[in-house]
């Protein structure tokens, strides 16, 4: 587990309180995530569900689409809380130069600095 009390280099740009913050707001995406992932794997309920599932195929195509995209944030979250207690977090994969905290404020499971993120971008 990290120490907060002393977070290294590549996490200097956050305090313990932006640290705290993030790690929190990961705890709730995750809980989201799951949440997101029971409902859309949850059987239609009532004989009316049944049928508009039959009658929309695009509907059932659309949440396996959601609950593919959940499971991959989830995955993204789990991977963070991890890099978090292994003292990793905040430190891009590529370049390893540490992520800005306003880029970890908006997206917290962020792998890449936004230049890295950019150029993984381009090249797909």
């Amino acid at each position: 587990m990290v120490n907060h009390q002393t977070v290294d280099d590549r996490t200097a740009a956050l305090s313990i309180e932006d640290f705290a913050a993030l790690r929190d707001d990961l705890h709730e995406q995750r809980l989201f995530r799951q949440e997101q992932l029971q409902q859309l794997s949850a059987p239609a309920t009532t004989r009316d569900d049944a049928l508009l599932d039959r009658q929309a195929t695009s509907q059932i195509e659309v949440r396996v689409k959601l609950a593919a995209s959940a499971r991959m944030v989830l995955a993204d979250v789990e991977a963070a809380l991890t890099r978090m207690n292994d003292g990793s977090y905040g430190t891009c994969h590529l370049c390893r130069r540490p992520i800005d905290r306003e880029r970890l404020v908006i997206v917290p499971q962020a792998r890449y600095c936004a230049r890295c993120q950019q150029v993984r971008e381009a090249g797909r």
